[in-house]
């Protein structure tokens, strides 16, 4: 829904345009407030009247405090190593004149000082956070109480959980190649997450490693952009 910057208390009657004087209003509430004072247009709503008024009246120390540091940190980087700062507008301008559809990752790509963009890359790598395990030792049920223990031990047969592998399984109801994220268990056969699911009980022997659990799970993906997304740009 679209929203507009309301004067909490109208410039007509007096407001200003401080940060404590505005807040965020749909289009139709803020056509229909018009120039009324805000205890005037939520008096049905005492509720909503006293939220707004606590948030007008929320102090500005912690923004004051990293717009100052984050300054003060500049200046000690910049008394290191040259470096440049840039704002949201100038990346917007470097990707809007090199022809780039709005992305996070072409964003990034337009950061800061640059003269010309001459080519993009179709997939991009998404880093996932999965973590490293868990310290629970139990699992519970869905009242609270603990309805199986977990194992201390993380790795059977060489392996633990969150491990990238390849299993190829050569015969059997099974038989195929499988590369993903793998679940272990104490008896030996082991789950593999694929991009098109879970495959159940595989072999430990069938299965080799490709990358030890980190704590981050690693996709490519094509990001969907718009009609200029990935095309090769003029030299």
């Amino acid at each position: 829904m679209p929203l507009n910057i309301d004067h909490i208390q109208p410039r007509s009657r007096g407001g200003t345009d401080r940060v404590s004087n505005l807040t965020l209003a749909c289009v139709p509430c803020n056509q229909v407030k018009g120039n009324r004072p805000i205890t005037q247009f939520l008096t049905g709503k005492p509720k909503l009247l006293a939220t707004i008024r606590a948030q007008a009246m929320t102090p500005l120390r912690d923004t004051a405090a990293v717009q100052s540091t984050r300054w003060a940190l500049w200046r000690k980087l910049d008394a290191l190593l040259p470096t440049h700062v840039a704002s949201g507008g100038r990346t917007k301008w470097n990707r809007t004149r090199n022809h780039l559809p709005k992305t996070h990752t072409l964003d990034a790509l337009a950061v800061g000082k640059l003269d010309t963009i001459t080519e993009t890359v179709s997939p991009v790598m998404v880093a996932g956070c999965t973590g490293r395990g868990t310290h629970a030792r139990t699992r519970s049920d869905k009242h609270g109480f603990p309805r199986l223990r977990m194992p201390r031990q993380k790795q059977h047969f060489g392996y633990q959980t969150g491990d990238l592998v390849r299993a190829v399984v050569p015969t059997g109801k099974k038989q195929g190649t499988y590369t993903g994220r793998l679940a272990v268990r104490s008896r030996g056969y082991f789950n593999i997450t694929t991009a098109h699911g879970t495959v159940q009980g595989l072999n430990h022997r069938h299965i080799r490693l490709l990358q030890r659990a980190d704590g981050y799970a690693y996709t490519f993906q094509k990001e969907s952009c718009g009609p200029y997304a990935f095309s090769p740009l003029p030299r």
